[in-house]
């Protein structure tokens, strides 16, 4: 609880290990697209999945080019992971035109990213969405959205906010003030978790900081 943003990864966690210890099947391969740290990797491997991470650089096993497109053949994911990268992407009909070549034609796309968040360059920070905007977003690219789960609602997101600035703030205080963010951090995460709880799901749905989604190509036979 001492990280500022420690509800909103702590329920996206929950969120995405429920779903894929619905949709993953052992010996499926799973390709992280825009992986990063790899975080979730341990999810996947414990589900019997082959896990192959892209990225630019890093430890990735799969390499992206500097127009994006992976250095992988075709159709060559049961699923394709997507966490919180897609503001980051210029364009969208490249990156998702990599999805459906990368994809098999029963593989299955979970992906997330921002609904309401600080502006964050990765480099770059492009968009954000609604629940509506991001679900059309998806399916006109040529995928049915199964899911959409909204993680952390405007109560608690707004609590979140406060405790970002504030950090950012004392953290540059010599000495104590990294010490003084980590208890600010403990106190806030808590009031959010209240909060959390007492906002209604109808509310949160549509005003979400995080949406992660559950799609399958059109017309595919493989259940999500």
């Amino acid at each position: 609880m001492i990280d500022s943003d420690w509800l909103v990864m702590r329920q996206m966690a929950v969120v995405v290990r429920e779903m894929a210890g619905r949709v993953a099947r052992p010996a499926d391969v799973a390709i992280d697209y825009g992986c990063g740290s790899m975080p979730y990797r341990p999810v996947f491997v414990e589900a019997g999945c082959t896990y192959l991470g892209a990225d630019f650089a890093g430890q990735a096993e799969i390499g992206i080019d500097d127009s994006g497109r992976l250095g992988v053949g075709d159709a060559r994911a049961d699923l394709l992971l997507s966490f919180q990268v897609l503001e980051h992407v210029r364009d969208l009909d490249a990156y998702f035109g990599e999805i459906e070549r990368v994809l098999r034609a029963d593989g299955l796309l979970l992906l997330s990213t921002h609904g309401v968040w600080l502006y964050h360059p990765h480099p770059e920070d492009h968009r954000r969405w609604t629940r509506e905007g991001l679900v059309s977003e998806i399916e006109s690219h040529g995928f049915q959205v199964a899911e959409c789960v909204a993680v952390v609602g405007p109560l608690a997101w707004t609590t979140i906010l406060r405790l970002t600035c504030w950090c950012f703030a004392l953290k540059r205080i010599p000495l104590v003030g990294k010490a003084l963010a980590q208890a600010l951090s403990v106190i806030m995460n808590a009031r959010a978790i209240v909060e959390e709880l007492l906002t209604p799901a109808w509310v949160k749905a549509d005003n979400a900081c995080v949406y992660v989604t559950l799609s399958k190509r059109r017309n595919a036979s493989r259940p999500c």
